[in-house]
């Protein structure tokens, strides 16, 4: 879009949220526009100093969280501070175009029934990534990520890993490159921060089923996604992850139900340390353990 004094009028803003994420931020900020809408949420308490990166930037925001406060409460910081009609929410270590970006705002722009638009991540191997996406927890799911049936059949584990190209519904998506119309995303609530991080697109699925809505992923538009590149070490986000799929089970299971799916879970990754102890590969086994550890014990340490 171009404004009467000619100059380029973007239909977003984007949101990243940063946590000692400096290095990722400047890479991913050398590849946009410098006029971009831009506003960084700063979870580090202005420790690696993210405000200088939009500093200079016409139309850059920082938002200092006051640190500590989680993805989901500093994503929905960055919109509630936000005037724009249309966000697009990416991760510091994604590298989406302007092209993809612009194509994920028209989906919701044209539908008023979309509550949201995500383009399909991709990994190191350029493959989709397991997790673009996914579907309501249950015990039959549950089970079949556990024993890697989702390996062979792509819909019926938890989590999705689309093909490219090729349509795939799911009840919840990513928000690592999402599109939203900020009226539709506060008014079903935004992200629920009860969750400090994962799971939290989970919970906003559900909630945009609730209120009657759609969402699309979208496996024709892919984007780079070093998937863990920033924030915290790796083996504190794996516990942190397993206690938050428990919080969730919790909040929308009866507890028989939750007994049922946390044992596979326990059982699946028990045995995957196992293994892959087995396999003398214990970075491998360290990390299953953490997310073992979240399941069982809650989330690690502050």
């Amino acid at each position: 879009m171009i404004s009467p004094d000619g100059q380029q009028e973007w239909p977003f803003e984007l949101v990243l949220v940063s946590y000692h994420s400096r290095d990722q931020l400047e890479q991913m900020l050398a590849s946009l526009p410098a006029n971009i809408p831009i506003v960084i949420v700063d979870n580090a308490c202005g420790a690696d100093r993210v405000d200088e990166l939009v500093a200079d930037m016409p139309c850059g925001r920082y938002v200092n969280s006051g640190g500590g406060k989680g993805f989901a409460k500093a994503a929905n910081m960055g919109v509630r501070t936000s005037h724009h009609e249309y966000l697009i929410f990416g991760n510091p270590d994604s590298r989406p175009s302007i092209e993809i970006m612009i194509k994920l705002v028209d989906d919701v722009r044209n539908d008023p029934g979309l509550a949201a638009s995500a383009a399909t991540m991709t990994g190191p191997d350029n493959r989709p990534e397991l997790g673009n996406g996914g579907w309501e927890p249950t015990p039959r799911r549950v089970l079949m990520h556990v024993i890697g049936a989702h390996k062979i059949a792509p819909t019926v584990g938890l989590f999705a890993r689309p093909e490219p190209g090729r349509p795939m519904n799911v009840d919840w998506l990513t928000g690592a490159c999402m599109a939203v119309r900020r009226e539709t995303f506060l008014t079903v609530g935004g992200f629920d921060e009860s969750f400090f991080v994962y799971n939290e697109d989970m919970a906003l699925g559900r909630r945009v089923r609730e209120a009657g809505l759609r969402q699309r992923l979208r496996t024709d538009l892919l984007v780079p996604h070093s998937a863990g590149g920033s924030g915290a070490p790796k083996i504190w986000m794996l516990q942190m992850r397993g206690a938050s799929m428990m919080n969730y089970l919790a909040m929308h299971n009866t507890p028989r139900r939750v007994r049922q799916m946390q044992a596979m879970l326990v059982a699946g990754y028990a045995g995957r340390t196992l293994l892959s102890w087995a396999r003398r590969n214990p970075t491998a086994a360290a990390e299953h353990r953490s997310y073992l550890r979240g399941l069982l014990a809650g989330p690690p340490a502050p």
